[in-house]
């Protein structure tokens, strides 16, 4: 079984890039299950039900988030009232908070998985563990649920690496989203999860992390506030296409995607 996992779409060019190239990803890579996060879909910061739709009509099946999941405040709304819970939010906010992180499913073919959506903490908004929440919901996943796919949202290498080794055999995948460059560390793990530290971001690269370039320089300059815009040089599309063993949910290989 085949997982394209999808890096931060970031703002209209990232989505334009999406449109234009999944259809020729997807023949070329036949994925059985494709996924996203979608954060930053709306003009960098947040995105709106409207976007959640069009990306979901693309036939990605789940959407991840993570810190800039509030940012548009009509999706508040949008949580208390979806009915398939394909947008996650990050399992470790606080309860009462809309929305879940946990989405369980099965694929056109019948295999059944489960996505999993934290937040870091380490230079982030203080929320419950990471670690301690994934135990938590493991618990909760069907056990004939072998397929586990965790996108972990946070700043620091080290808690994601962390994380992926105190997952490593207990989930198919541990992959890091947030910081909107793709590493080069791909890896499975000696337990059979596939790791990587950063998935990219599907975006603007003539930018800094998708913003304008001038506006940003500028803030590290004077520490004035300012306003940004998303830049548009350089589109590409990022992620990592997973191989599986649904019987064992063991991840066989991880490699980087990344198309212009």
């Amino acid at each position: 079984m085949k997982i394209l996992f999808i890096g931060d779409i970031f703002g209209q060019p990232g989505r334009r890039i999406l449109k234009g190239t999944l259809p020729a990803l997807r023949n070329e890579l036949q994925p059985d299950l494709v996924l996203a996060n979608a954060e930053n879909a709306a003009a960098g910061l947040g995105i709106t039900p409207p976007l959640v739709d069009e990306l979901l009509d693309l036939d990605i099946a789940v959407l991840t988030s993570g810190n800039h999941i509030w940012d548009k405040k009509e999706i508040l709304p949008y949580f208390r009232e979806q009915v398939n819970g394909r947008l996650l939010r990050p399992a470790n906010y606080p309860a009462n908070a809309p929305g879940r992180g946990l989405f369980v499913g099965k694929t056109p073919a019948g295999i059944g998985y489960a996505v999993i959506n934290l937040q870091g903490r380490v230079f982030m908004p203080a929320l419950d563990c990471p670690f301690r929440k994934a135990d938590e919901l493991l618990r909760s996943i069907p056990e004939d649920v072998k397929i586990r796919i965790v996108d972990l949202h946070a700043e620091a290498t080290s808690e994601k690496q962390a994380l992926g080794w105190y997952l490593d055999g207990r989930v198919t995948a541990v992959l890091g989203t947030h910081t909107h460059v793709p590493t080069a560390d791909e890896i499975v793990l000696p337990q059979g999860t596939a790791y990587i530290t950063d998935l990219g971001m599907t975006g603007p690269y003539e930018s800094i992390i998708g913003m304008e370039r001038q506006s940003v320089i500028q803030r590290f300059l004077d520490q004035l506030p300012t306003r940004f815009e998303v830049a548009t040089g350089d589109v590409r599309l990022c992620g990592v296409l997973l191989e599986v063993d649904p019987p064992s949910g063991r991840a066989l290989s991880i490699q980087r995607v990344l198309r212009k």
